[in-house]
């Protein structure tokens, strides 16, 4: 009972000894305060903020809200919280963090929950809402790493859903570098029409369906009101599903979690198990970046490129590297997708939702699979501290299940994704291969300055077959906040035009995107890309075999278009749509606010 904490504030007490604070009366009248120190040999970043005399006025202000001496002296794990009451993705994080604390105090730790912002792609999809989607990762990572920074968390627990919030919580994981895991909230369940199984895609085609009279009203109303019945997020392999497929394969989730449904009871036991995941990452002092290596970032990009997952992993992907330090390129995921099979049969593509993942064994039976085939690197260590291939080792496959396919049957035998480069697209450009079979397309362009423009054409009927449907002015400077472009996408394949038009864009798609479709196109237009200097009918040439995007004029004559262009007045002059105009960077570098490389 002798073992007196020295009087640094920043260190901890001697491991599994019973120790008294400096700032707490001696016992025996003060016994009560005496605390039990759990084995954690480490420095806690905390003490900072809650140990010692200096510290009386924070430990004050911290008792207030019911915290007392015994909780302060235990590690204090920051519980980001992405709840929002705007969508249903995030709906039920609310619940999970009740959960998730209730873990973090079992396991000898101290929560405290904070939360950030969200933005539902699906609700402001096809509007001027839709800019703030992709910048409000920025802002999700720059909230979480300025909270954990003032408060000096010992470890983070994020819970996530919606597609921005999955990147955003691992950049300021990366960026922080204190132990840390992220939790997905887990996928909707599907709706039911016709006795078929239904997601958010569906509304979205049915629209252009409808559009083209090949769907009463009645139907499409019907489509609307049976396609989401319930709390989670957007159900095939599209972004927020294809990011938290990322997770596990990177090691930042503890596998086995994010593929639990939303509303399925066992969530609450996957919650309360992040709680004693955090604990052990910080009593082994496991950091993001001991995790999130070059191989592991390869596992992931094998995983985007294995299940056929949405092509906004690319730009998530790079800035995550940029933040944890590891060196990314565009063309790093053209050499992954070509070896890598596509495995998984969902959504948007394929058969299947992706709860049905969660039947058939989890996202550890995507990655059994694919280390079975050689195509991820088993080594790679994961947030529980055991390595991936140990994690995958315990998955168990349901008998009979069809979502993930045998190595010798896959449904393509190179990746989901191809990057490509042209003179339409110098720094490269992505396009999604799951779910279609097309290769090359040529045709005449049908030049398009924003989304709406081309929304109103393709509902009007005056898109043709053979077209390339050319919408430009949406990349990250230009829209501002690059837009993703399912309206017009899922217009298109509404309206029976998915298999022979064509649609390059600098903006960027819904992971339930499929068809013929590019995105990403850098130099984006506002950066005076080639992209806009395209005329309307010009012929564009699109090979993706060959990895090719060629605008078929000639070169003297791109070189005297572009010399011609002016820079258009910038949509937006104040406020946080022109503060990410004037910093964000090429789509080819992860749509950052940053030139720092970490």
């Amino acid at each position: 009972m002798g073992n007196r904490v020295r009087r640094n504030p920043a260190v901890f007490p001697v491991a599994g000894r019973w120790a008294r604070l400096p700032f707490l009366p001696a016992p025996p009248a003060g016994r009560a305060a005496w605390v039990k120190i759990r084995d954690i040999p480490m420095k806690l970043r905390s003490y900072t903020i809650s140990q010692g005399r200096d510290r009386a006025p924070a430990r004050a202000m911290l008792k207030a809200i019911g915290f007392s001496d015994e909780d302060l002296a235990k590690p204090v794990i920051g519980v980001a919280n992405t709840w929002i009451e705007t969508m249903p993705c995030n709906y039920n994080l609310r619940e999970l963090a009740v959960k998730v604390k209730e873990g973090i105090r079992a396991a000898g730790g101290t929560p405290m929950e904070f939360n950030t912002i969200a933005i539902s792609d699906g609700v402001t999809m096809g509007t001027e809402g839709m800019k703030t989607s992709l910048i409000s990762r920025e802002v999700i990572a720059d909230s979480i790493e300025l909270v954990a920074r003032g408060h000096m968390f010992d470890g983070v627990v994020a819970l996530v859903a919606c597609d921005k919030t999955i990147p955003g919580a691992a950049m300021a994981l990366l960026r922080l570098n204190v132990p840390g895991v992220i939790l997905y909230g887990g996928s909707i369940l599907p709706g039911k029409h016709h006795g078929r199984d239904i997601t958010i895609q569906d509304v979205f085609e049915a629209v252009g369906a409808n559009a083209a009279g090949r769907i009463s009203d009645q139907e499409l109303k019907e489509i609307e009101d049976h396609a989401c019945p319930g709390a989670g997020a957007c159900g095939g392999q599209f972004t927020a599903n294809t990011m938290a497929t990322v997770m596990e394969l990177i090691g930042l989730s503890p596998m086995g979690m994010n593929a639990v449904p939303q509303v399925d009871p066992r969530k609450h036991d996957v919650a309360r198990r992040c709680g004693e995941v955090i604990l052990d990452c910080v009593r082994k002092d496991r950091k993001p970046r001991d995790i999130a290596t070059r191989k592991a970032f390869e596992n992931a990009i094998a995983g985007v490129a294995g299940s056929g997952g949405s092509t906004n992993a690319v730009l998530h992907l790079i800035a995550m590297a940029r933040d944890a330090g590891v060196p990314l390129a565009i063309d790093d995921f053209q050499a992954i997708s070509d070896r890598t099979p596509v495995l998984v049969d969902l959504k948007p593509g394929g058969r299947f939702v992706a709860v049905d993942v969660d039947k058939a064994g989890g996202i550890g039976l995507i990655a059994r699979r694919l280390l079975d085939g050689g195509h991820l690197d088993g080594s790679a260590i994961t947030c529980t501290g055991r390595t991936l291939a140990e994690e995958a080792s315990e998955v168990r496959e349901t008998p009979g299940q069809e979502v993930v396919r045998p190595l010798d049957r896959p449904l393509k035998t190179r990746g989901g994704f191809a990057i490509l480069r042209g003179s339409l697209a110098p720094e490269g450009c992505v396009i999604k291969l799951a779910g279609h079979d097309r290769k090359v397309h040529r045709g005449p362009a049908r030049v398009f300055e924003c989304e709406e423009a081309a929304m109103a054409a393709v509902t009007a009927g005056r898109i043709n077959p053979g077209d390339v449907v050319i919408i430009r002015y949406e990349g990250p400077r230009g829209g501002p906040g690059m837009r993703e472009m399912l309206g017009v996408t899922g217009a298109i394949v509404g309206a029976g035009l998915s298999e022979s038009v064509a649609l390059v864009t600098d903006g960027r798609f819904s992971g339930a995107t499929h068809g013929f479709m590019i995105a990403h196109v850098s130099p984006e237009a506002a950066n005076g890309g080639p992209i806009a200097a395209v005329h309307e009918n010009d012929p564009v040439r699109i090979d993706a075999e060959a990895g090719v995007i060629d605008l078929e004029i000639p070169a003297a004559d791109l070189e005297r278009r572009l010399a011609g262009w002016k820079p258009p007045a910038p949509r937006y002059t104040t406020g946080v749509f022109a503060k990410y105009a004037a910093l964000v960077a090429s789509a080819s570098e992860g749509a950052v606010t940053s030139k720092f490389q970490a």
